[in-house]
């Protein structure tokens, strides 16, 4: 559903998801699998970091340096992680105890309620159009959402058991993670309810999380390349296939095109000795018919060549350059895959079978990659591929890849007290964070390096099933539909072997 409703806004469509999502989303549920496959190294890189962090008098530092410090195991923990564990409990406990008050309120509010007095669910006020709930449940003095009380008091208390085990007195790391999600999603949308010790949970949750979440993924470089590939294999596979498709499709295009050059002059010149040889004298009115005859023919074969490319009109693309041949790939994956794509990206020139090959990623953007902890709601990676038409064919420098990475939502108007908090706190939304260079300005690889690197990690494009062919959208569309109209109809929804539409993983 989040790559329909991508979908519906990039189109500017109307109606509803549902033939949108089957129309123009290709669902490959097996997209996300990979987790079961690299779960003996992630569970040994948890039980190492569980060591890391409750017994710090035994980690042993290999591999690091204070230069790379991403090279060291447990590389991004606080150095006094053993002493916030406690911490974190107790604060935990903290605020679930508040909670718990404010759900027996509630609870005797509803005892004391009139049997015959009708609760409209929330849910069912949106779907009537009730936008305004949220406000009335805020100025109540009520969880913002459909969540009530008594649900808050049961995640933050399953988060207060899970977390430490008094009885065998052991700390769960595991749940640092929710707390952490907990405490945002609090802060974000019940900050109203004013829960003592809520900012300085977020704090010290955040320091761990910071630090656990990326070494949940492997402790060291190589371990992290190891668990990446085995999670992100078939989609990486998936991203070669689309690039590779691409690259062959501008080629055929190039060669065609250079083709009805060399056709278009040599016509040219024939035409040119034929006149110098016969002279022949021709009427206006026989010279008009064939021109125009002439034009129409060449005006089939243009129209014919433009639906073969795909191309849009350039009367109604309002783009700059209308002979740009443009194809767009949306993948929508889960947390987990992107955290094991970027661990590829970075590490891959790590393997055994790519030594003495350069990383992928610039030395500056290894060091904001590592000081980059969270990947939030919204992180996207984006691989372009330009193509250089003054260079041949053949020579690898046709097709370059240029890499830029966003961690997704910015988390700092969290962090903070003033202005900007009163106003995150009244639109309940979190500013997105702009794309930074994976590389540096001026240097990017080949898409024939980039495969290079890929294949090791990658599943063969032969174990990929047949893909399906999305049914044909049936949907409205907004104003704008001159263009988008267009757009869509050009779209080469039946040429399944090479161009998949919108990809819903």
């Amino acid at each position: 559903m989040s790559a329909a409703g991508f979908a519906k806004g990039l189109l500017d469509l109307e109606g509803p998801l549902t033939p949108i999502l089957v129309s123009l989303v290709s669902k490959d549920s097996s997209m996300l699998d990979g987790l079961d496959n690299a779960s003996s190294e992630m569970e040994e890189a948890k039980a190492r970091l569980n060591e890391i962090v409750t017994f710090p008098a035994r980690i042993v530092h290999s591999n690091g340096s204070s230069e790379c410090p991403w090279m060291t195991d447990g590389g991004g923990l606080p150095s006094n992680a053993s002493e916030l564990l406690p911490k974190l409990v107790t604060l935990t406990k903290k605020v679930t105890e508040q909670v718990r008050l404010l759900a027996k309120n509630e609870d005797e509010e509803l005892t004391e309620t009139n049997s015959y007095d009708v609760i409209p669910p929330y849910d069912q006020a949106k779907a009537l159009g009730k936008t305004n709930i949220d406000i009335d449940r805020i100025a109540a003095g009520l969880p913002c959402g459909s969540e009530g009380f008594l649900l808050m008091y049961a995640r933050w208390k399953k988060l207060e058991r899970d977390l430490y085990n008094e009885r065998k007195e052991r700390f769960d790391i595991t749940q640092i993670p929710d707390v952490y999600d907990s405490c945002k999603y609090d802060l974000l949308h019940n900050a109203h309810l004013n829960l003592e010790g809520l900012d300085e949970l977020f704090k010290v949750s955040q320091l761990l999380a910071d630090g656990v979440i990326p070494n949940e993924y492997g402790i060291n470089p190589k371990q992290r390349l190891k668990i990446g590939s085995k999670i992100a294999r078939r989609l990486l596979g998936k991203v070669l296939i689309d690039l590779r498709n691409t690259r062959e499709e501008a080629i055929s295009v190039a060669e065609l095109k250079c083709n009805e050059d060399q056709q278009s002059t040599f016509k040219k010149s024939e035409k040119e000795d034929t006149n110098y040889q016969l002279k022949l004298p021709i009427k206006n009115d026989d010279m008009r018919r064939i021109s125009t005859a002439s034009d129409k023919s060449m005006d089939q074969d243009d129209d014919d060549d433009k639906e073969m490319k795909y191309r849009l009109d350039p009367k109604y693309a309002n783009v700059r350059t209308p002979g740009r041949h443009v194809r767009t790939r949306l993948y929508f994956t889960s947390e987990s895959h992107i955290h094991s794509l970027v661990n590829v990206l970075r590490y891959c020139n790590l393997d055994e079978s790519l030594q003495g090959e350069d990383s992928l990623v610039c030395q500056s953007a290894l060091e904001r990659l590592y000081k980059t902890k969270e990947l939030d709601y919204m992180s996207y990676i984006v691989l372009r591929m330009f193509e250089n038409t003054e260079v041949a064919l053949e020579d690898p420098k046709r097709f370059r890849i240029e890499m830029t990475f966003s961690r997704g939502a910015d988390l700092s108007p969290l962090e903070k007290n003033g202005n900007e908090a009163t106003s995150l706190h009244q639109e309940h939304t979190l500013p997105i964070m702009g794309p930074e260079r994976l590389q540096e300005v001026g240097s990017y690889p080949t898409l024939e390096k980039m495969e290079m690197m890929f294949r090791p990690f990658a599943m063969p494009a032969e174990d990929f099933p047949p893909p399906s062919i999305p049914v044909g959208f049936s949907g409205y569309f907004s104003k704008s539909a001159a263009v988008i109209e267009r757009l869509v109809n050009l779209w080469p929804f039946h040429k399944h072997d090479k161009h998949a539409s919108a990809n819903g993983k």
